[in-house]
Parts: C-alpha cells; sequence; structure tokens
C-alpha cells in the first residue's frame, strides 16, 4: 500500500512552436514529480529530440521504454509544454497499451510573454489530444483547471488525486477476496454477483465456516501461530474483562484466517457471523476483523463482499483504514445529520481515545453475553471523511455505486458498540438516492476527503455507474 508510485511521463512537443519549452517542460513536470516521491519514467533528450514525442518513431520509442516498465507504471501523465502533437501523443498510448490511467497536463502561457519566442498555445492543444484520445477509446484524466503549471500548487494536488485513482485502479486489477462462511439467511440484502465481480477482475475464494471451526479445532492453544496472535490482540486494544478462554479463540481464529488467505494469496475479507460464530464458537469475531482492517487489510461484517470492496476503494484511495457501518440512526431532528453504528469490528483508527474490548449487547440477548466477547466498544472521533458504496445490480449486468463527503461531529451520543454522529450537506437527498435505487444499509467510510478519486477510478477506468452526492 505504500510503495512508491510510479509514473510514466510523455512530454509533447510540435516543431513550429518554440521547442525550447519542450526542454524546460520536461524538466519541471520531473521534478513535480520527485518533489511527490513520484518515479517518473521518461524518454531522455538522448534517445528523441528533446525527450519529447512528436514523429511516429518517437512514439514507438516512447512505447518502447514504457513496456520495458509497465510493471512499475501506475498511470501514465501527457504535459503539453506547447501545443504538442496529437498523433504522436495518441499513438504512444496505443502501442503501449498500458492499461492505466492517463492524466493530461497543459501548461499555461505567461500575458507577458506571447511571442513566437515564448507562446505554448497549450490551451488549445490540450483540446487537440483529448479529441484524438477520444477517436482512439482511450479513457483520460484531466487537471481541475484547463491549464495548470507544473510547479504550481493547483497541479501539486491534482497529482495527490490522480496517483489516489492510480492505486484504486491498480488495486482492484486481479485482486482476490476471501468470503469466509455463507450470508447469513437473514442478510438478503448483502447478495452480490460473482460473476459480475469477476468480469471487472475480482476474484471472490471461499470457505466454509465449518473448516474455520476444524482448523481452529486443531490447533493446540500453545501453537506459535495461536500465541503470537493472542499477544498482538493484548496489545491492539485494552481487553478489560475478558476471559481468558474468549481471547484464545479469537487468537485461534485470527490465526486460521491469517494462513488461510496467505496461502490463497488473498487481499481482504468479509465474514459471517450473526450467529454462527458465537453459537458455535463462543465468541463475536469483531476485534479480530478490526485488527485486519486497522492493517489496511478491508474486513466486513456479515460476508458483505461488496462492502469489502467499497472499504478497499478508499483504503487505497487514502492509505488509511476504512471501516464499514450501518446508517443506522436519525440524529435529533437535524436533517442533514445520522448516526452510523456498528457492534462493532471498526479499526482502532476510528476511534476516540478510550475504546475497549467488550461483549456484543445486541447478540448477548440471543445466544448469552458469554458467547459475544470481542467487540470494540468506544465512539467515532470527529472529522473529514469520504464514504462509498458499491453493489452488483445482477439485472442491468452492472455494478453500481455511490460516493460522497461529509464529517463525522463532536455531536454527543450515548449507545454501545462503535457509533458516531455523521453530517452530510444535503442528506435526505442521498437517504432517498440509496432507498430508490435498492443500496445496501452498509456503508464504507475513511477518514479523508477521496470521493473524487473513488467517483473518477469507478466511473472511468473500471466502467462501474456511479453516483456522486454533492
Amino acid at each position: 500500500m505504500t510503495k512508491q508510485m510510479t509514473m510514466g511521463v510523455i512530454v509533447g512537443n510540435r516543431g513550429f512552436f518554440p521547442s525550447h519549452l519542450a526542454t524546460s517542460g520536461r524538466l519541471e513536470m520531473v521534478a513535480a514529480l520527485e518533489a511527490k516521491r513520484i518515479k517518473p519514467i521518461v524518454l531522455t533528450p538522448e534517445e528523441t529530440a528533446h525527450g519529447a514525442v512528436e514523429t511516429y518513431e518517437d512514439a514507438k520509442k516512447c512505447a518502447d521504454l514504457f513496456k520495458k516498465h509497465a510493471a512499475e507504471i501506475d498511470g501514465i501523465i501527457i504535459t503539453l509544454p506547447n501545443f504538442g502533437e496529437e498523433r504522436g501523443l495518441a499513438d504512444t498510448l496505443r502501442l503501449a497499451n498500458l492499461q492505466v490511467p492517463v492524466l493530461i497536463q497543459a501548461t499555461p502561457d505567461h500575458a507577458g510573454k506571447m511571442s513566437i519566442a515564448f507562446r505554448r498555445d497549450s490551451f488549445c492543444g490540450k483540446m487537440s489530444i483529448c479529441n484524438n484520445l477520444k477517436q482512439y477509446g482511450i479513457p483520460y484524466s484531466l487537471t481541475r483547471l484547463h491549464t495548470e503549471a507544473p510547479d504550481s500548487a493547483e497541479f501539486s494536488a491534482d497529482l495527490e488525486w490522480f496517483s489516489a485513482v492510480c492505486r484504486i485502479v491498480r488495486g482492484l486489477k486481479n485482486v482476490r477476496f476471501g468470503a469466509i462462511g455463507a450470508r447469513p439467511t437473514a442478510f438478503n440484502t448483502v447478495r452480490y454477483s460473482e460473476k459480475l465481480l469477476e468480469r471487472s477482475g475480482i476474484t471472490v475464494e471461499t470457505l466454509d465456516l465449518s473448516e474455520v471451526m476444524g482448523r481452529i479445532s486443531r490447533m493446540n492453544d500453545i501453537d506459535d501461530a495461536a500465541q503470537q496472535k493472542l499477544a498482538a490482540i493484548k496489545k491492539y486494544i485494552p481487553i478489560g474483562d475478558t476471559p481468558d478462554a474468549a481471547l484464545m479463540k479469537m487468537a485461534k481464529l485470527g490465526a486460521v484466517i491469517d494462513q488461510w488467505m496467505s496461502a490463497s494469496e488473498l487481499t481482504v475479507s468479509a465474514v459471517q457471523c450473526w450467529t454462527s460464530l458465537e453459537e458455535f464458537l463462543g465468541i463475536v469475531p469483531c476485534t479480530v476483523m478490526s485488527m485486519m482492517s486497522e492493517n489496511l487489510i478491508p474486513s466486513a461484517c456479515e460476508v458483505d463482499i461488496l462492502g469489502t470492496l467499497s472499504m478497499y476503494a478508499l483504503t487505497l484511495a487514502s492509505e488509511t483504514p476504512s471501516a464499514l457501518l450501518d446508517w443506522n440512526n436519525n440524529y435529533g431532528d437535524n436533517p442533514d445529520k445520522a448516526v452510523c453504528f456498528h457492534c462493532s469490528n471498526l479499526p482502532k483508527h476510528f476511534f476516540n481515545e478510550g475504546v475497549k474490548m467488550d461483549f456484543q449487547q445486541i447478540i448477548a440477548g440471543t445466544v448469552g453475553k458469554e458467547n459475544t466477547h470481542g467487540t470494540l466498544d468506544g465512539t467515532v472521533k470527529a472529522g473529514a471523511m469520504s464514504f462509498a458504496r458499491f453493489s452488483t445490480d445482477d439485472f442491468a449486468g452492472q455494478i453500481n455505486g455511490y460516493v460522497g463527503e461529509g464529517a463525522f461531529t463532536n455531536d454527543p451520543l450515548q449507545t454501545f458498540g462503535g457509533a458516531g454522529v455523521v453530517e452530510i450537506p444535503k442528506m435526505q437527498e442521498l437517504l432517498r438516492f440509496i432507498c430508490e435505487n435498492g443500496f445496501e444499509h452498509h456503508v464504507a467510510a475513511n477518514f479523508s476527503t477521496t470521493a473524487a478519486s473513488v467517483h473518477e477510478a469507478a466511473s472511468k477506468y473500471l466502467g462501474w455507474k456511479m453516483h456522486w452526492h454533492r
């Protein structure tokens, strides 16, 4: 998740425009990327004139360079220090065929430097390359302003946004999800289509809960895997009055899940909980799942694979932990506020000071308190947040989703589990959209402002139908 980003760079140039601008523009873009600790892959002035792409021969050289670094390159930036040669730029992308996000940047003219020696015309050239890419069928992204200098604050912010887009697209390419247990009968809402996910390059591996229970029963308390996980649990969160026997069950459950995910080369997971684990193992899996999510390995409740996908997209964008929450309650009579809640398995990152391990009060009424130890109890901290939800639409044969931003607040809330008050502009419109379109009551949340990146990645590069609430 924290690997260095790598960007392929195509420097545009058109011969009858000032070529010295291509030379300086290349250096400016390289400097802008390196300032963000992004590795540039770009032609040198020894390989082509000014290290730019103008002719078809230049395009072939640049494409070959990109192919050599295909495993590294997360995205491609087309920089236009002058008008640029539209055909060479488009041909480079076609020949390289990396299937990664593309950002088009055009450097602005200076009002005091409009003579033939300095006029760029990048403003106009950007339209030409966009037109060509539309003809070629190559998707691309744009900077927020039509022209931005590589060393500007605006482009710096756009680089962060585009890097998040690239992380999402790469992270969801050939990713493998683990579904642990069956969908609980009472949770029709988390039904999903494995086939639609597979079409998007997302594979789901399954593990029956009977296998989990069997592997736990064969694991001794003194086994290294169990002891290491037990120590990690005690270090992760105050355990309070949780019985030793329950802690050992959690440790074994965590060890079994870790071993299966490692052996199956899985990235994220979703787990069956209500009420099989409580009845037949005698704990809730919340702490184990919270630890995974805290380590940027999202884990969702009730085998909500699309909930995990939503969490993972936000985690890729922000490189911070995501949680899965219920849109759960109104908050007083404020139409733009609501209570988001889970029992909970929220990552520790989400809580104010004082979060502790406890028993799950809701399920305890059915299976007994002694079988529900392991939940996290605390209040969600205040801060800006982004939210996302994906869903498979079997009838339309597509993946749908929505994203947006708001904030967790410091409003008082006396309840149990993991809960916080969220404030979202025009929230009643959002709730109506969710209900009108039959989305699940689960939503992924992240302490970031990354809705724009998730929307761009999902809609433009993954081909999913997205709604952006704003």
